[in-house]
């Protein structure tokens, strides 16, 4: 599981909030928020920035996860990269 996806998961969860709660922040539909959380779809940089703020987080973890998880697809099938 991508850094972010975890960490948005885990935020959502411990908030005691519903999918559609946070995708209604970030102004997207259910079903792409809950991809979004089953790793089948990226959000967007403005999107995590909007998330980081509604779950009262630092917008540079978010950020910093976010910038994690495109290096580590961008570099995925790199023998040398592990």
């Amino acid at each position: 599981m991508r850094y972010l996806v975890q960490k948005i998961r885990e935020a959502r969860e411990k908030q005691n909030l519903l999918i559609r709660q946070d995708a209604a922040h970030i102004e997207v539909d259910t079903g792409l928020m809950s991809k979004a959380e089953r790793d089948e779809w990226n959000l967007s940089r403005d999107q995590i920035v909007k998330l980081s703020k509604f779950f009262n987080s630092s917008k540079e973890e978010y950020i910093s996860r976010w910038l994690c998880d495109k290096v580590i697809e961008a570099v995925d099938n790199e023998p040398v990269a592990t």
